[in-house]
């Protein structure tokens, strides 16, 4: 089976399209919702930060300030991709591709090792992960070749397209970093599916995904609390004091907020700080049991508005490459959104995924913003 990407928007006559500037075609919709995830991002970071900080005799808003500056210039990132036709992002994919090695390469060298996993570039207090930008950089490149095919993407180019994704893969399991190339897995077979590969192809990716993560977790390529760490969500009882303790006390938290919350800045497991990476990777852990369940819907209603104006751009765009961009961002968040999410309610194995806009970190932030900016561009030169 195969999908065929519609190139423009069917029906649409010259008379409605706005030719005169790119700018009168955003959408603010996808702008808005953008600003609003980030904004309540930055609430949510300082509201599970504050007291641990305070207690500690540390600056309470150190976090918070943090995230400001890396928003900031992941606004400003945003604004200047989306101000560049997306074409000529497209044209030098190669180029943008050769550079995203490099820094996937050089990080297994110059890297700091950070909890078993060489993948940091550490400039003082501030810290650089190459693989949250590759993900950006895979996604134009297979967008870049998959959109200069005018054939059905038989074998020989399904494997060349295999072979963009994989290479970066490759380099990030020798970090290793499984939780990453499980993103680059999600985005590498929406892409092809939707460029028009067969399903028999997309079905022996995934089997082979699947090989590689219990090839990973057999051959010892991962530290032990690593591998527990991952398989921790099968049996969270099991380990209450080492793998566990990040699961249950997940777990706790979230239930604990039941329909409203206990309200922002409070909640015992936030404000006690028993629940580990609460900024980063159980962001969510701190908005279940501050808002609640109808502060965690909120969450999701914004997820999910993001998702489908990425999906209606993908299917206005004016090429393929511009619709193979936003069918790759999508599978980026989707992906990351399902997992993240998922962790922390003991459903999904904990990797170490960030959660898109709200989690602390400058280099998930960037890349947020930078895809973002790639699909607010192909909605706006979807006329010219």
């Amino acid at each position: 089976m195969s999908v065929t990407v519609l190139s423009a928007p069917a029906g649409l006559s010259a008379a409605n399209r706005r030719t005169d500037s790119p700018w009168r075609s955003m959408d603010f919709w996808l702008l808005s919702t953008t600003v609003a995830l980030a904004g309540l991002g930055l609430l949510m970071i300082s509201s599970a930060t504050y007291r641990r900080q305070l207690n500690s005799g540390l600056d309470p808003h150190l976090y918070l300030k943090k995230q400001v500056l890396y928003m900031v210039i992941g606004a400003i990132l945003m604004a200047g991709i989306a101000l560049i036709d997306y074409r000529y992002f497209v044209d030098r994919a190669a180029l943008w591709y050769v550079l995203g090695l490099c820094g996937l390469a050089g990080v297994l060298v110059l890297g700091s090792v950070h909890k078993g996993a060489r993948n940091w570039y550490d400039f003082g207090p501030f810290q650089l992960q190459p693989s949250e930008f590759s993900k950006i950089v895979v996604i134009m490149a297979l967008a870049a070749y998959g959109g200069a095919q005018r054939t059905v993407l038989d074998g020989r180019r399904f494997l060349i397209m295999l072979f963009i994704a994989g290479l970066p893969v490759g380099l990030i399991y020798l970090e290793p970093d499984l939780g990453t190339s499980l993103v680059f897995l999600s985005i590498t077979v929406t892409m092809l599916w939707v460029a028009g590969g067969s399903g028999r192809h997309i079905g022996l990716l995934v089997a082979a995904g699947v090989a590689g993560v219990i090839f990973v977790l057999r051959a010892n390529l991962l530290d032990p609390f690593q591998v527990n760490r991952l398989l921790t969500f099968l049996h969270p009882s099991s380990d209450p004091g080492g793998a566990g303790f990040n699961l249950q006390q997940s777990i706790q938290a979230i239930g604990s907020g039941g329909l409203r919350g206990a309200g922002l800045y409070r909640g015992a497991l936030t404000t006690l700080a028993y629940v580990p990476e609460q900024r980063t990777d159980f962001i969510f852990t701190a908005v279940g049991e501050q808002l609640g369940l109808i502060g965690g819907g909120l969450f999701l209603l914004l997820f999910l508005i993001l998702c489908w104006r990425t999906v209606r751009t993908a299917a206005i765009a004016r090429d393929t490459a511009g619709s193979l961009i936003c069918v790759g961002v999508l599978a980026m968040f989707v992906f990351q959104i399902f997992e993240n999410i998922g962790m922390t309610m003991g459903i999904m194995p904990i990797t170490g995924i960030p959660l898109p806009l709200l989690s602390y970190g400058g280099s998930s932030i960037l890349a947020s913003f930078a895809g973002i900016g790639l699909v607010l561009n192909v909605g706006m030169h979807r006329y010219r």
